[in-house]
């Protein structure tokens, strides 16, 4: 039985030390072979960090980390391009000076794994700079990887004075993208939610938003054929400890784990709930307990305190994609957050 890479979102660690990786190359390859500028929604805890690994392998040229999976024999591998990836999740946002810090110094750190010299210190500079130079260098168009690129702005829901300060500061950032089109081979974003007056999102050269695309919507997550393909074993211990036949036990994982849509056809499993499932054998709301969105919470008090009503949270209603991908928080509607954010399947 191959391993449960439960926590890790590296390709190359999942590959080289024998941890299951479910195959989702053939959307990847759909992908990348279709298009330039992507943006994809999750909830966390989804697997968003594992597919930009993988996609940082791929234009990497790792070709041997690949063997056995659907791109192999599909993707050139006599071509390579120098990546840039930024994991905004792991930038400080308590205020916009403190993002601009942070951002700057984690643009030269990628700049000194590249050996490259830096000497900006204002952030659009210093990313158009770095994009530029490593351009230059490599002789090839770059690759540039954006997680959770509304992190400091999710972080900070419930102050508009901070909000409004970072989301200035990001503004300044992704427009770097946008004048940069031309030596860009490939950009993907990934996040919780599409914040209005984000820049990325407007003009020329927006990203195309794949999120509720029925194309890709199993990008991410379980689907049922994957759980019995991968996980046969993991699911027959599970069987095992609770005494349940084979068709029981995956009834009880669908009822606990399942329901996710994102086109309103395919069902998918939670990654991360699954996983803990088949390491633990025991039937809980893991998820929950690390994905809890603090952000959420807050706008979720505010809703209820505002309106001195709690009936309010569990309104059924019906919105279009866009309504549902967007985000203003200034907005009175939570419906928005709490499917984006993974409460509302």
């Amino acid at each position: 039985m191959k391993l449960l890479p439960i926590g890790i979102p590296t390709f190359s660690e999942i590959i080289e030390n024998n941890y299951v990786y479910v195959d989702k190359t053939k959307d990847i390859y759909n992908m990348v072979t279709t298009g330039k500028i992507y943006f994809l929604s999750r909830p966390r805890r989804f697997g968003k960090s594992l597919l930009l690994s993988t996609l940082e392998s791929l234009f990497k040229g790792e070709k041997d980390l690949f063997g056995g999976l659907y791109i192999y024999d599909k993707w050139n591998w006599e071509q390579f391009y120098p990546v840039i990836h930024l994991d905004m999740s792991e930038v400080k946002s308590k205020s916009s000076e403190v993002l601009e810090n942070s951002l700057i110094n984690q643009i030269k750190r990628i700049a000194k794994e590249k050996k490259i010299i830096l000497e900006s210190d204002i952030v659009p500079d210093i990313f158009a700079d770095l994009i530029d130079e490593i351009h230059t260098k490599f002789g090839k168009n770059v690759v540039v990887l954006i997680d959770e690129y509304d992190a400091p702005l999710v972080d900070n829901i419930g102050d508009e004075t901070i909000l409004e300060s970072n989301k200035s500061v990001m503004n300044g950032l992704y427009r770097v993208l946008k004048s940069r089109n031309e030596i860009l081979k490939f950009v993907f974003l990934t996040g919780v939610s599409k914040f209005s007056g984000v820049s990325v999102f407007s003009g020329l050269n927006s990203p195309d938003d794949i999120s509720l695309n029925r194309d890709f919507a199993c990008i991410c997550g379980y689907t049922q054929e994957d759980l019995e393909f991968y996980f046969r074993e993991y699911i027959d211990k599970v069987a095992l400890e609770y005494g349940y036949s084979y068709e029981e036990c995956l009834s009880e994982i669908d009822f606990y784990y399942d329901g996710y849509s994102w086109d309103g056809i395919n069902k998918l499993h939670n990654p991360f709930s699954t996983l803990k499932l088949f390491r633990e054998r025991n039937f809980a709301n893991y998820w929950y307990a690390t994905g809890v969105t603090t952000a959420l919470m807050n706008v979720l008090k505010k809703a209820v305190l505002e309106k001195n009503d709690v009936s309010t949270l569990f309104k059924k209603s019906g919105l279009n994609n866009t309504s549902l991908m967007s985000f203003n928080s200034l907005s009175k509607d939570i419906t928005p957050l709490l499917f984006q954010s993974g409460y509302l399947k």
